[in-house]
């Protein structure tokens, strides 16, 4: 039997601590959900945890970070360092199900997976998006820029409803 150490119990409480900081852009995500928190670290009674942002210049990232130290410091982590690394860059594949899955409900498209439509020809192609409310694939991009720049615009021509997708890179 192996014997967790108090890092090892600590670092999972953060890694729990984050799972209820959300994105200000799409709040029904939390900064786990969509994969940006790339590794939590700790030495002595410094917390170090090192994100990845979603676009290059997501303005949503220093809001991020603060809500992140701000949820550890509140609960008993006064030493917290956020680090971003741009490298490897973000990618969709990153989001977990769970995430893709509260997407949709929120009325948002998930991304699909890179492999099957995120290539330079996407919106040469207009892949097929699937609408978020009637689950249909009858919908046609609107603007390559939704309400962020994470998103596109879409509209289903089934049930006539504008929705944004989350687009994926």
């Amino acid at each position: 039997m192996i014997m967790s150490t108090v890092t090892d119990i600590s670092t999972q409480k953060i890694w729990s601590l984050l799972r209820e900081v959300n994105d200000p852009e799409v709040p029904v995500l939390s900064v786990i959900d969509l994969g940006i928190v790339r590794e939590v670290t700790m030495n002595g009674d410094e917390v170090e945890v090192v994100i990845t942002p979603t676009y290059s210049g997501c303005p949503a990232m220093l809001r991020i970070e603060w809500d992140i130290k701000t949820q550890l410091i509140s609960n008993g982590y006064p030493n917290v360092k956020v680090r971003t690394a741009l490298s490897p860059a973000w990618t969709t594949d990153w989001m977990s199900e769970a995430g893709k899955e509260k997407l949709v409900a929120y009325g948002i498209a998930a991304p699909l997976p890179t492999a099957s439509v995120c290539d330079i020809t996407l919106f040469a192609k207009e892949e097929a998006i699937p609408c978020p409310r009637c689950r249909s694939y009858n919908t046609t991009m609107v603007s390559r820029f939704g309400s962020t720049a994470c998103k596109a615009h879409y509209r289903c021509n089934d049930c006539h409803e504008p929705f944004d997708y989350f687009k994926c890179h």
